[in-house]
């Protein structure tokens, strides 16, 4: 099992930046990719940005490309994601998601959750 816990949301103004972490616990001695989901009021919840497990390689939403940046550091079982040039649209509640992998993956099934963290983006 491995237990996820975000950090780093707030309030912030138009064109801000915040950087989000996801720290990692429990069985992080196997290979975990890692991935960030956001779900805005009322809206089903849309991947963002993954990361493999080496950091080599990572994608993102057509949403945010460009404005986001995924990161890990494994000696710290943490995941990262900054965020800049904020927008009202990227209001949400953040949530890092993690599965065995060594890859990026095609899909967007996740065996391990955290329980979120709010990012309020105000105009």
């Amino acid at each position: 099992q491995v237990q996820l816990v975000e950090s780093g949301g707030g309030l912030v103004q138009v064109g801000g930046s915040l950087r989000l972490s996801c720290a990692a616990s429990g069985r992080t001695s196997s290979a975990y990719a890692m991935a960030w989901f956001r779900q805005a009021p009322g809206k089903e919840r849309n991947f963002v940005a993954k990361i493999n497990w080496s950091g080599s390689a990572t994608y993102y939403a057509d949403s945010v490309k460009g404005r986001f940046t995924i990161s890990r550091d494994n000696a710290k079982n943490t995941v990262y994601l900054q965020m800049n040039s904020l927008k009202p649209e990227d209001t949400a509640v953040y949530y890092c998601a993690a599965r065995i992998s060594y890859g990026l993956g095609y899909d967007d099934n996740y065996d391990y959750w955290g329980q979120g963290t709010q990012v309020t983006v105000s105009s």
